[in-house]
């Protein structure tokens, strides 16, 4: 049996931690960038008209910045053309409770939303190491497949037309 020796990819992250802004409003701007290459990336979020979008940008330029140094400082061959984002998430972080003040001298209560921003990026797999290999003895001859059994299938019903009652007159 032939085995491929496995590349472990090297995955680089940013984060921004506690972003005046909401999950969901951050989501919006990083489902939009996640599997793409990261100058697409870039451009797309640049030109985003959402407000989280220079935070979101601030940081993926940050997980390629900590991509070049980390491969410099290691001695890793990585390609920055190369690279995608692999993950993009956006994690709640605590909730400023604050209050406004309402008719009557009574207060309402709200809470301020903070969000957490991680990008991670990887360098994307050459068509090589995509290849797989299949092995003769690994696949099982027909012959030696259990045999399955065919439910039984119910023929639809046929709709009856409903027949017109004549009107007396």
């Amino acid at each position: 049996m032939a085995k491929i020796a496995a590349e472990k990819v090297r995955e680089f992250r940013a984060e921004a931690k506690f972003q005046r802004s909401s999950p969901q409003k951050a989501k919006l701007v990083l489902d939009t960038i996640k599997g793409m290459r990261v100058e697409q990336a870039l451009n797309t979020v640049h030109f985003s008209s959402k407000r989280m979008g220079p935070v979101v940008e601030k940081v993926l330029r940050s997980a390629i910045q900590n991509a070049t140094y980390v491969s410099q400082e290691q001695g890793l061959d990585v390609d920055v053309d190369n690279l995608y984002v692999r993950t993009a998430v956006a994690n709640e972080g605590p909730r400023l409770k604050r209050i406004r003040p309402a008719p009557m001298g009574r207060a309402f209560r709200y809470q301020r939303r903070l969000v957490h921003v991680i990008v991670t990026v990887a360098e994307k797999k050459s068509a090589a190491a995509d290849v797989k290999v299949v092995s003769a003895d690994i696949a099982e001859p027909a012959a030696k497949k259990p045999a399955v059994k065919k439910a039984a299938v119910k023929k639809p019903a046929v709709k009856k037309a409903a027949a017109k009652k004549v009107a007396a007159k």
